[in-house]
Order: structure tokens, then C-alpha cells, then sequence
């Protein structure tokens, strides 16, 4: 019985969340953009995330190639570092850690900052003031974070790379023009296109995620708590998913 309950809770739970994102095209399509809200919402999900990911990128790539080099040393190929490193990075590691930590950071807060105006009312007090709280509140948020995401994960390649650069150097000696020679060497367009287009759904799952969750938050702050919770939790799941099937998009398209 408890199962079933759980299966019943799961399915109209993805009923309406595929409500809510249905919801979002139809506003989006509409006249009438909240282009300023949109690019207030990318200053503050974009701009504002970029010293936690720039950090968490760093130590990863410091640490990713730190962990490698004794492994390849025991075969040889020590040489080939830079070009192990940048292909993992920038094909899988750097865009599924950047939408992890955009999901912590900012589908919580925009799960806990609905739920709020939610439960305190404010959405309703739009909606009688003849403002559409959807548009102005949930399409920007989404959209800001489709859009931030991809940037964030370019910026976030590009300084684990640097922190790699400095992990070969620890125990090495490589110049900073030979390392970058080394990555661009073994980049193809086969490796960056795949990785920057699935970043865009990441962004967008963060978003739609936290907006239905907190969009749908009840039971006073307790439900605000469980939106934000909810949010990252979910929305770092369907990233798993999402990853997962671009994998095998990819594979099929026959860019692996």
C-alpha cells in the first residue's frame, strides 16, 4: 500500500510538473517580454554564481590531474595528461559539476524565494494588481537560467583547465603555451558542441525545477524549507538523467 502511494504521488507529481512546463511555452511565447526582469535575473543567477563555480572548477581540475599523473606514469603517458584531463573536463566532469552546483545554489534559492512570496501572498497580490506573476516571475527565472548555465560551465572549463595547468607543474615542468597546445590539440568540435548543448537542458531543469517547486510551496515556512529542499534534490537527479541520455544521443549521432 505504501508503495502504491508513493507510485500514485511520483506520477502526479510529474503530471504536474510537465503542467507547469507546458504553462511556461505557452507564456513564453507571448508578447508583452519582461526583458528587464529577464536580465536583472541573469546579473543575479549568473553573475553571482561564478565565484563558487570558478572555485569548485579550479580544485577539480587542480585535483583531477594531482590523482591521475601517479596512474599514468606507471604506463608512461605521463605526456598525455593535459589531453586526458581537458577531454574528460570539458566532455562529462565540467558541465555536470557546474549544473550540480548551479542546482545547489540556485535552484534552491529560487525554489525558497517563490515559496516565500507564495506563502506571504505576494503572488496572489499580483495577480489582483493585473500583473502576470508567471510571466514576470517564473519565465525569467527560467529563461536567465538556460541562459547562464552554458556560460558558467565555458567559464568553469576553462578554470579547471588553469587549475590542471598548475597540478602538471607541481611535479613537472610545462609551459603554460605547450599545455594549451596539448588541450586544443586533442579538442575536436565533436567534443565541445555535445557538452555545450546539454548544458542548455541543464539550465533548464534547474529552473522549471525550482520554479514549480516553489511556485507550488505551501504549509507556511516549513513548505518553503521543503520547496528549496525538493528542488535541489530533483533538479540534481533529472541533470543525472539528462546527462544520461545525451550520452547515448551522442553516442548514436556518432559524436563519441
Amino acid at each position: 500500500m505504501l508503495n502504491l502511494s508513493r507510485t500514485k504521488f511520483f506520477l502526479a507529481e510529474a503530471g504536474d510538473t510537465a503542467r507547469f512546463t507546458g504553462r511556461f511555452f505557452k507564456q513564453w511565447f507571448k508578447p508583452q517580454y519582461e526583458v528587464s526582469e529577464f536580465f536583472r535575473q541573469c546579473y543575479i543567477i549568473g553573475y553571482h554564481s561564478m565565484p563558487l563555480v570558478g572555485l569548485t572548477a579550479f580544485i577539480m581540475g587542480l585535483v583531477l590531474t594531482m590523482q591521475l599523473r601517479p596512474s599514468m606514469m606507471d604506463y608512461g603517458v605521463e605526456s598525455q595528461l593535459p589531453a586526458i584531463v581537458s577531454i574528460a573536463v570539458v566532455r562529462e566532469i565540467g558541465p555536470v559539476i557546474t549544473a550540480l552546483i548551479f542546482a545547489g545554489k540556485i535552484g534552491s534559492s529560487i525554489g525558497a524565494e517563490l515559496g516565500s512570496m507564495k506563502v506571504t501572498e505576494q503572488i496572489d497580490a499580483m495577480e489582483v494588481s493585473g500583473t502576470n506573476p508567471f510571466r514576470f516571475l517564473v519565465v525569467t527565472r527560467v529563461m536567465a537560467a538556460t541562459c547562464m548555465l552554458p556560460v558558467l560551465v565555458m567559464l568553469g572549463d576553462a578554470i579547471s583547465l588553469y587549475g590542471s595547468w598548475l597540478g602538471v607543474n607541481i611535479r613537472g615542468n610545462t609551459s603554460f603555451d605547450l599545455f594549451w597546445t596539448q588541450v586544443f590539440d586533442n579538442l575536436s568540435f565533436k567534443d565541445v558542441l555535445p557538452a555545450f548543448i546539454k548544458s542548455f537542458f541543464f539550465g533548464f531543469a534547474v529552473g522549471i525545477i525550482g520554479c514549480y517547486k516553489g511556485y507550488n510551496s505551501s504549509k507556511g515556512t516549513e513548505g518553503v524549507g521543503r520547496s528549496a529542499n525538493s528542488a535541489v534534490v530533483v533538479s540534481s537527479v533529472l541533470i543525472f538523467l539528462l546527462d544520461l541520455l545525451a550520452v547515448q544521443i551522442t553516442d548514436v549521432l556518432g559524436f563519441n
